[in-house]
């Protein structure tokens, strides 16, 4: 025994090292150990002998495999992601190539416009002479061989036929008629260089503007690419003659009907007001004003001042919480959540999979929630643009990384974050702190991005803590909130210093106003005795300066401010409505507290039940194309866990092996022992493998279901990719456990009520691992089986056990395997096995019904997992 086992551990040593002839020598060495180890004979035509010689090869050819994978799993990613990799740096350099090629065109078209503008004013004051004759040589203001030199200088090799019949054709006519048929040829050139005969400048994406013409669509990767990147090009190459345009130039490109093509949303607020349920605290009071599309609305203020709680009221977000006061959608009274295809919400933590590319983190929401319409050129299109606006381009193909795994940078991570919102080409885009933890150049340029998307119509609002006076310039508007939720100002960021200023309030030179301003709020800086300002009556003076209505518990302030003989330092006195509170027991605070949960569970289980009616008019692919989107995703993200897919299977060779060798087939039980360790190790180690499917991108899911993706395609994907495990587990444990106990019934027998029993045991894993945190989900799975295989396996004396019994999965895989090994029994065996069973309660004709019940116990408890996860989602 001791030299059979340590056959088998020099065999995985040979393997690991790479050298596999060795390890198939000390194979069949191991056959004829293992012959002569389990037989009282060493017959080498035995059928044992054989089987085990089978089963041999089979486990030398399993861990293999396993090894394999191990070793070469991130091979078949990487090398598709170098190949597309190259096809992409070729296509951006034949777009760079290109943009090239049209600015020297540019450049020689205006050479000779500004030619031939010099030949007309020549003609017209030559013809304009009173002397009948002209000498050949007046015409020699415009030499022909300069023009050619000044051509070839700026023009493409391919340009100079055409240039050469444009200086040829100049001077060749003598006609009053040709100056004019000169410039007409000029304009047609300059209004379509590309439906001009003879002119060719190179490339072959000419009539590609906005989207490509029907019948001509780019299919192959290159296709795609060049199509992108020659897009990308020309709205640089806009962007740069866009920067000295005069009034009417800007004018014209902000209402260009190609440039604003997303659906406007303006959301106004009106006495907004949002109080804690069960405790009466206000996270927000009386804020009125509106956010406006193509403008950038900051919302800063001190740490308290309920700035997330604002933008997630506009978002539809705020759960546990009474809200008052009024939200119009475009002047409607309309829920925000029938917008929410067209919503991105950039939440302050890096929602983002670790095991994915930045690449596909992007391209995966762009699929998901852009218009089922859109075609694919176009959507490479926008999420190239995303990347090139956002300076991902160096950390494109790698990996986003995880707490155990080192990725890309945390600046650039919180970049992906908002990218996720931005490839959906959102109207309305909420963003919560998003240059929290960026340097000052890429919190920039993440503002450029932001500012380009505010250029095509999208209303941006986000929260942010004391920005540079760099970024502060860059917003339109700002709301500034006072400490509890009141708001202190609401309009033009540049007017903020003005409106500050009559209220006596000067920034002090070389300091930057939102940090003055939130210093101010904060009270560590006391605003100038001389302007009778204190920072607590800030509100008020801003709502007496807009004339809107004054809460009730701040009326005494409102009408102190109205008398200017009132002292400051009575502003500082106690507040109404802080002196009617009440002290509370113990008990009165501890049923408080169980309310406010309470109206917070029912909340947010009636957010996630909620039904909204779809006004965004946005049809964003169905729950089949975006199952096929979460199974190429997940499908990635296993083969990337392809080591720990290995592990758990040479585990389960391990517990195999184990099992097999301590457990041997009784024929007065029927192998009942063996097949007893077999359940409870198969269900432990499945149930850990499978927690892992939904305990570890919950966080993900929640973010992607509340932007409208299906919850019903994202289960049934994950369920598909780990029916890969329940079809290979079974016949990895039975390779070792089968060819060692070596029981009568069938390879096939045993491998069918295996297979049932690891989909059974992952449906329960999936709703232990929706419904507890990672701790108590596997505690719970190494709990259950152990507990419930004792008590299925206990003397059925009383008819309540029994019928507990019969709840045990544990129960019907025991039975099942138990029936499968005694059906091979024959001849004076039948009455030793009538006995057993009837001792066991087994029936020998209920194989088939213990399967079945194994089948629906996993479907069932799927069933329970999917409502479980769109119920009880946490905001």
């Amino acid at each position: 025994m001791c030299d059979f086992v340590k056959l088998i551990f020099r065999i995985l040593w040979f393997i690991s090292v790479g050298r596999l002839h060795v390890a198939w020598i000390v194979c069949f060495t191991l056959i004829d150990l293992a012959g002569c180890f389990k037989l009282t004979s060493c017959n080498s035509n035995t059928s044992n002998q054989d089987l085990h010689a089978y089963g041999i090869m089979l486990i030398v050819a399993t861990i293999t495999l396993l090894l394999i994978i191990y070793n070469c799993s991130d091979q078949v990613l990487t090398t598709r992601e170098r190949r597309l990799a190259k096809t992409r740096e070729a296509a951006a350099k034949s777009a760079r190539e290109t943009a090239k090629a049209r600015q020297r065109w540019n450049i020689a078209k205006n050479a000779a416009k500004k030619h031939a503008s010099g030949l007309q004013t020549h003609f017209s004051q030559t013809f304009s002479l009173k002397k009948s004759s002209k000498h050949p040589e007046e015409l020699k203001i415009l030499d022909p061989k300069r023009f050619e030199t000044d051509e070839d200088l700026y023009a493409p090799t391919h340009m100079s036929t055409s240039s050469e019949s444009l200086s040829s054709s100049a001077p060749s006519e003598g006609q009053k008629t040709e100056p004019g048929n000169l410039m007409q040829m000029m304009h047609e050139i300059e209004d379509g260089p590309d439906n001009y005969e003879g002119f060719d400048v190179g490339t072959h994406d000419r009539k590609s503007k906005g989207h490509m013409p029907k019948g001509k669509q780019p299919n192959t990767h290159s296709q795609i690419f060049k199509y992108a990147y020659a897009q990308i090009e020309k709205e640089k190459a806009l962007q740069q003659e866009n920067k000295n345009l005069t009034f009417s130039g800007v004018v014209s490109i902000a209402t260009n009907p190609e440039i604003r093509k997303r659906p406007l949303i303006e959301v106004s607020f009106k006495d907004l007001t949002l109080t804690l349920k069960g405790k009466g605290k206000h996270l927000l009071r009386c804020v009125t004003g509106k956010i406006k599309p193509g403008r950038i609305t900051a919302v800063m203020g001190p740490s308290g001042a309920g700035k997330t709680t604002f933008i997630s009221a506009l978002a539809g977000k705020a759960i546990g919480c009474k809200m008052t006061g009024l939200i119009l959608i475009n002047g409607k009274n309309e829920s925000i959540r029938s917008y929410r295809k067209i919503i991105g919400y950039v939440p302050q933590d890096d929602i983002v999979h670790g095991n994915l590319t930045v690449e596909e983190n992007l391209w995966f929401n762009a699929k998901c929630r852009l218009s089922a319409h859109l075609s694919k050129p176009d959507k490479v299109l926008v999420v190239e643009r995303v990347i090139e606006s956002l300076g991902l381009q160096m950390v494109r193909d790698s990996l986003v990384g995880t707490v155990e795994k080192r990725g890309i940078s945390g600046g650039q991570r919180k970049r992906v974050n908002v990218g996720l919102e931005m490839v959906m080409e959102p109207s309305l885009l909420i963003l919560d702190e998003p240059t929290s933890g960026l340097d000052s150049a890429s919190s920039q340029q993440l503002l450029r991005a932001l500012r380009h998307e505010a250029l095509e119509g999208v209303n941006i609002c986000m929260v942010l803590h004391q920005p540079s006076y760099a970024l502060f310039q860059m917003f339109d508007d700002l709301v500034l909130l006072a400490k509890g939720g009141l708001t202190v100002y609401h309009g033009s960021a540049k007017k903020a210093e003005e409106y500050f200023a009559g209220l006596g309030i000067y920034v002090p030179a070389r300091v930057n106003p939102p940090d003055h301003f939130i210093d101010i709020l904060e009270g560590i800086v006391t605003p100038p005795a001389s302007s009778g300002v204190n920072y607590k009556e800030l509100p008020v003076r801003w709502m007496l300066h807009n004339g809107y209505p004054v809460p009730p518990d701040l009326q005494q302030s409102a009408a102190r401010l109205a008398m200017p003989s009132a002292s400051v330092g009575s502003a500082n006195g106690t507040n109404p409505a802080d002196a009617g509170m009440e002290e509370r027991s113990f008990a009165g605070e501890l049923w408080q507290d169980v309310r406010s949960n309470v109206e917070l569970q029912r909340d947010s289980i009636r957010l996630n039940l909620l039904k909204f009616k779809d006004l965004s008019s946005r049809r964003t692919p169905g729950i089949l194309w975006q199952y096929r989107y979460f199974l190429g995703r997940v499908g990635k993200q296993r083969i990337r866990e392809a080591k720990i897919q290995a592990t758990d299977y040479l585990i389960l060779l391990l517990a195999g092996a184990c099992l097999g060798t301590l457990a041997k087939t009784s024929d007065e039980n029927f192998g009942a022992v063996g097949y007893t360790y077999t359940i409870i190790a198969v269900s432990l180690l499945c149930k850990i493998a499978a927690l892992r499917s939904f305990s570890l991108d919950k966080l993900q899911y929640w973010r992607e279901s509340a932007s409208g993706m299906s919850s019903l395609a994202y289960f049934l994907a994950k369920d598909t990719i780990d029916h890969f495990n329940t079809v290979i587990k079974p016949v990895v444990y039975l390779s070792m456990f089968f060819f060692f106990t070596n029981p009568r019934s069938s390879f096939a027998e045993n491998y069918i009520v295996l297979l049932c029993l690891v989909y059974c045991v992952t449906g329960i894993a999936y709703a232990l691992a929706i419904f507890f945190e990672p701790g108590p989900a596997q505690l719970w799975s190494v709990l259950l089986p152990v507990v419930l295989t004792l008590v299925a396996t206990q003397t059925r004396d009383s008819e309540i056990l029994k019928k507990i019994s019969n709840l045990c999965y544990p129960k019907w895989a025991l039975e099942a395997f138990v029936i499968a090994n005694a059906e091979r029994y024959y001849g004076v065996w039948l009455i030793t096995r009538c006995g057993a069973l009837l001792k066991s309660g087994y029936n020998l004709h209920e194989w088939t019904l213990c399967i079945v019940i194994l089948i629906l116990t996993g479907a069932v408890s799927r069933l329970i997992a999917y409502l479980g996860m769109i119920t009880f989602q946490k905001k």
